[in-house]
Formats: structure tokens, sequence, C-alpha cells
């Protein structure tokens, strides 16, 4: 454990050496008089699905504290990431989010693709970056997971800042292909490194102790509210990004307690396996659990994310109760989101790799000046449009690179379109296409197409593409996706495969 967490911040030790030269760091300009611009918290969670808050759309979830912010601000319920060109979506997603770009401009921007020729990795501001050169002092405290170079570039403080993957390992298997005879990988041991880290690596004029993860960053964002940010005169843009939920989905016995395994629900698009390989079909995530998948297994693995997501809750009440205590609560906008959801037994799979809204979507929920409290806000936008929205409503100009749109008036409340639809992608293998009612899926590397009434069938088991009455707006969402991948230069080609049939039986018992 402790030498790949190492190794990473001895990267950023690099990167920090490398970013001492003149543009490529934000400089921190102080102002003489307390600058009354808001401040923004940004809780940043790993591999949460939209379908995980209490209080919003699933009491099975005990979440009191996000039911909290859901009460006090304002919850977008539609929020979408666009892609990935890689496995590991959260990279690609959190690269949308820190530099504005879009999916394949991300991409070419870090692959350092000969013909993205507007702008370079060097080039780039980055969101800290912009905020932190407009006057705000800047912190980032958790998982980074992009360029090493990039972090001290974004962020002039910093708290711990982790690898993307926190592994686990023990004597009697890991905690892949479980439940399984054999493994007795347990969530709540502390031996078992991942979440359960040693204080020690991160500071070791410390007694060290083992201590999750989400309680390390908590603990450090807390003495930041109350020890650093009330004695700033300038506003602050803190970034907490937490490895939870991301598998090892590990928890207390606490937490565990709280969801018995033959109590989890099981969701209603249970299969025992995806119908057609939709592209990466036993990469690592699909892995976590046993080829056919079975209800008891899907419920072992909710029962370990539930009790993530409510630990993590909870360091979400005291990061809040800090907030708080520092008095400057009421100047601040809370903003709780994700990179990107997860299945965790949907559709047969368990991973992100997917077109399905569970992966699609993550949770976003705003608390602050001019917030209207209990809203709802169903309108389909971009997380990534984060970036642009900050600056707006702090006053500072958003970089030319960003192009994901402000969505400042919805957060004001206004209820008007920003997108008459969404796009999204995996890798070579799929491609979607998603409006407020309905869903195109093409996989065209296998020859198959869904579409999804999403409307009434918000679990998407019905696939209703070779339905002739479904013709025409099936030709439309195709148009509609085609002119996504012009305007967004996907050059992947869409054939116009025939669809084999996806039975409704598969879904019943």
């Amino acid at each position: 454990m402790s030498v790949d967490r190492r190794t990473f911040l001895n990267l950023l030790t690099s990167g920090m050496a490398l970013a001492g030269a003149g543009e490529m760091v934000a400089e921190k300009v102080t102002p003489k008089t307390r600058d009354e611009r808001p401040n923004f918290l940004v809780l940043f969670c790993d591999d949460m699905t939209y379908r995980t808050i209490g209080g919003l759309n699933n009491p099975e979830v005990k979440t009191p504290n996000l039911d909290r912010l859901v009460r006090e601000g304002t919850a977008f319920t539609h929020a979408f990431q666009q892609g990935s060109w890689q496995g590991a979506v959260c990279v690609a997603s959190r690269t949308m989010a820190h530099t504005g770009l879009s999916c394949f401009h991300a991409r070419d921007m870090t692959q350092k693709v000969a013909h993205f020729t507007d702008y370079n990795l060097q080039d780039m501001q980055t969101w800290g970056q912009v905020l932190g050169m407009a006057g705000y002092n800047t912190y980032i405290c958790g998982k980074w997971h992009l360029d090493a170079t990039l972090l001290p570039r974004s962020f002039q403080k910093m708290g711990p800042v982790g690898p993307g993957m926190l592994p686990s390992t023990g004597a009697h298997g890991d905690m892949y292909n479980r439940p399984a005879p054999g493994n007795h990988w347990n969530p709540a041991d502390e031996t078992r490194a991942g979440h359960w880290m040693h204080t020690s690596v991160w500071d070791s004029a410390k007694e060290d102790r083992i201590e999750h993860s989400s309680e390390l960053y908590a603990n450090h964002v807390v003495d930041y509210l109350k020890n650093t940010a009330p004695h700033q005169s300038a506003p602050f843009f803190a970034y907490v990004a937490f490895n939870a939920p991301h598998d090892p989905r590990q928890a207390p016995q606490e937490f565990l307690d709280m969801y018995p395994v033959d109590k989890v629900e099981v969701p209603p698009n249970f299969l025992p396996e995806h119908p057609f390989d939709q592209g990466d079909h036993k990469l690592r995530d699909e892995i976590l659990a046993p080829f056919p998948r079975t209800k008891h297994a899907v419920q072992v693995h909710r029962r370990e994310y539930y009790a993530i997501i409510s630990h993590l809750d909870r360091q979400v009440g005291r990061i809040l109760d800090a907030l708080e205590q520092s008095g400057q609560a009421k100047n601040t906008y809370v903003i709780f989101t994700g990179d990107h959801g997860l299945a965790v037994g949907e559709q047969g799979l368990m991973g992100k790799q997917n077109m399905y809204d569970c992966s699609m979507r993550m949770p976003m929920i705003v608390r602050g000046p001019g917030i209207k409290a209990g809203r709802r806000c169903d309108e389909l936008i971009y997380q990534h449009s984060l970036f642009a929205t900050t600056c707006d409503v702090a006053g500072v100009a958003v970089p030319k690179t960003v192009e994901f749109p402000s969505i400042k008036r919805l957060w004001m409340g206004a209820d008007e379109p920003v997108h008459d639809a969404v796009f999204c992608n995996y890798k070579e293998f799929q491609r979607a296409v998603r409006t407020k009612t309905h869903k195109l899926i093409v996989y065209p590397q296998v020859s198959v197409v869904q579409l999804f009434d999403i409307e009434n069938d918000p679990w998407e088991m019905k696939n209703l593409a070779d339905d002739p009455k479904m013709a025409g707006l099936k030709k439309k969402l195709w148009a509609r996706l085609e002119a996504y991948q012009k305007e967004l230069g996907d050059t992947l080609p869409l054939d116009h495969p025939s669809t084999p049939e996806v039975p409704d039986a598969l879904y019943h018992d």
C-alpha cells in the first residue's frame, strides 16, 4: 500500500518543482481588505451513482447530511458526464471538470495527440488555477488522479492528496470475485489496506494509526475551515475529493450493520449477465463479482456500497458543521457532486463503463447565497459546467478554452433548458444521446442498438429499437447523435446495424 502512495507523492513533489517557473503557477492575489466574493466548497466523490441519496431518490440509503443539503439547497437531478477514452472513467470526467474541455479535446490534450493544435497542456488554465489567479485562496484535499504537473498549478495549499486507486489485498484473497468460496475479504478489516490508511504515510510527525480515507480527508478539511479560512482576507476555493465510494468499498462495522445483506433491495433491472458484449465486458470493475451474477452477490456489493456512502455522509456532516463554526457558511457555495455513477448489479454490470443512467449520471446538489432551498431542477446538464459556473458566479472571466457553458441562471432558479440532449461515449465501444424522455445507445463493434423510453421506463428494461412505431424517433435521435459527433470531433463511424431484441423475460425471476 505505502509504496504506491509514496510513489504518487514523489510525483507530486516533482510536479511542484516543475511548476516553479513563471506562468505555470497560479499566483495568489491577496487584497488588503476582506474580499466579499463568495467562497466555494466542492465535495467531490468517486463512483457515486445519482440514485443514492435517501431524502432525494432512495430511502434505502441513510444519508442524513446529504438530505440536509437537499433541504437547504437545489438538487440537479439530471447531471451527466460526457464519456471516457479509457476504462478509468474518473480520469476522463475529472479532466473535463478541471479543464472545461469537451471529451475528445480533453482526450487529445492528455494524450498530446498531434492534431490537437489549438492549445496544449502548458497553455491550459485549470479550474483552481483560474480562481487562484483571480484572488481566491485555493485548497485541495483528497484524490487527484490527473497529471501531477497540473496539481501545483491548480492549488496553492494542499492537505493529503491521494492516488486514484486504493488497492486492497489480504492473505485470504482480495476484493475481487466476491462473494465466492474461499474469499474471506472483509470491508471492516483495517489490516486490508485500501481505504484503511496509515496516517504516518501522510504525516510522519504524527503517531501512526489506521484511519479511513474519508475520515483522513475530512479531518484536514475541518482543520482548514476552522483554523485557516476564517483568517484569510481573500475568499477560498476548497476542493475536497473523496476516494469513496470507489472500491474497495470499506467502512467501519457500524455502517455495514445499517444494511443487513438479506434486506438490501436488488434493482429491478438485475441480470445474471449483460445480454451482449458491450465492450470491455470483463475488465477490472466487472470481475469484482463472479459470473453469472446472483441476487445475493448484488446484495453483498450494494450493502458495502451503501455502507461506505453512509460513512462518507457522516464526514460531509462534520465538514458542514466546521463550515458553520468558521462563520463563513452564509457566504459559501457548497457543491456536492462526483465524477460519474456506477452499475453495482444493474443490467448484469458492476462498473461504470456503460451508457445506462446508473453510470452516466451523478448527484449534484448546490447550497449557498441565492440558491432556492428544497428545489429540484430536472434540466439536462453536464457536471463539467461547474468550472464556468463558479467563475460566472464569482465574476471571474471564463477562459476561452472552456467548452462547457455556465449554468448560473439555473443555479439561481431559472427553469430554462441548457441542452436539448446530452451525449456520452465509451472508447470505441459505445455512443449515446439522451433527451429528457428517450435514449439511443449504439454499440458499433457488435452491431447492437438500444432505444429506451426513459420517461416510462427509467430502469431501461425495454429495448424499443426494433419497434416500427419508434422508427421516426430512432431516426431523429440517430441524426442528433451524429450531429454531436461532428460538433465534438468524434470520428468513430456509426453503421446502422440490425438490433437483436433483448427479451423482457431476462429481467424476471
